[in-house]
């Protein structure tokens, strides 16, 4: 069996202008490009929040279209991700695997730790917590379970939309054109039980969205199920998802009341910590 160890601050802009190094051979062109991508996750670090291409062009001092182009290949190779509901850019947590420091660093790590290690000595089952990136979704924190039979899923690892109950959660709250985009792309078929018909798909998202949660048995793997709740922040965007991971038959089809119960309150009380106000959506409750 293969192992499938199955911050959302108020937004802010830069504090300083960064200046640009002047590079005048057209041989030093590409290390300017790389200053240029540095200096654009600086200014992302620094802002502690999602930012925009102008607002980006203003603190480093350039161009739209040049920082437009180097948002695209930072995205594309998942350093950084674009927020589906306001296209601003925030910080990608493909960073984590260059190093711990890019774990402490981050905040909904930090502020869920806690509440996740309650949720796992309550539940038994492994728990992580993800964030929505542009194909999927990147774990960032684990807490291995307690049973026998040990599930979970790798900090750093990556999670497809349809086939896992973090991305079908994160879909149903994503924008229309995000969710559009991704299922006009064929959905992989992980298993014979993973949902490859988009109208299906579709089918399901609305139901996530009226009850507030998500499962998918046997989906990623013939054998496990995992239970999903959106992490909200402050403005009510989706920040992360926050789930536990076991067998079947110990998250079984549909949960049990009682882990729905304490899995939604953890994704809650994570959720007012990030500055969210009001309950989590759904008729979970």
């Amino acid at each position: 069996m293969s192992e499938v160890r199955l911050k959302v601050n108020p937004l802010t802009r830069p504090r300083r202008m960064t200046v640009l190094p002047k590079i005048a051979s057209e041989k030093t062109e590409g290390i300017q490009s790389v200053v240029l991508a540095l200096s654009i996750l600086e200014a992302l670090s620094d802002a502690r929040g999602h930012l925009g291409v102008t607002a980006l062009a203003e603190s480093l001092g350039t161009t739209k279209s040049r920082i437009h182009r180097h948002l695209q290949t930072l995205v594309q190779q998942g350093y950084i991700v674009q927020s589906p509901l306001t296209e601003r850019y925030r910080l990608g947590s493909k960073l984590i695997k260059l190093g711990n420091a890019a774990i402490s660093s981050s905040d909904i790590a930090s502020i869920a730790s806690q509440p996740m290690r309650a949720l796992r000595d309550r539940c038994d089952q492994a728990v992580i917590l993800g964030q929505v990136e542009e194909g999927g979704i990147r774990i960032v924190t684990t807490f291995s379970g307690n049973a026998a039979v040990e599930v979970g899923v790798r900090p750093g690892s990556a999670l497809e939309f349809s086939t896992s109950a973090q991305g079908k959660m994160a879909m149903a709250f994503m924008s229309e054109a995000h969710r559009d985009r991704i299922l006009e792309r064929p959905l992989p078929e992980a298993t014979p039980y993973s949902v490859t018909d988009p109208d299906t798909l579709r089918q399901h998202l609305a139901e996530i969205r009226e009850r507030g949660w998500a499962d998918a048995p046997n989906e990623t793997a013939v054998g496990l199920n995992a239970l999903a709740f959106p992490v909200l922040g402050a403005s009510g965007e989706l920040a992360g998802t926050l789930a536990i991971v076991g067998l079947t038959q110990f998250i079984q089809t549909p949960p049990d009341p009682d882990q729905i119960r304490a899995v939604g309150a953890t994704a809650q009380e994570i959720s007012t910590a990030l500055g969210y106000q009001g309950p989590l959506p759904g008729n979970w409750h």
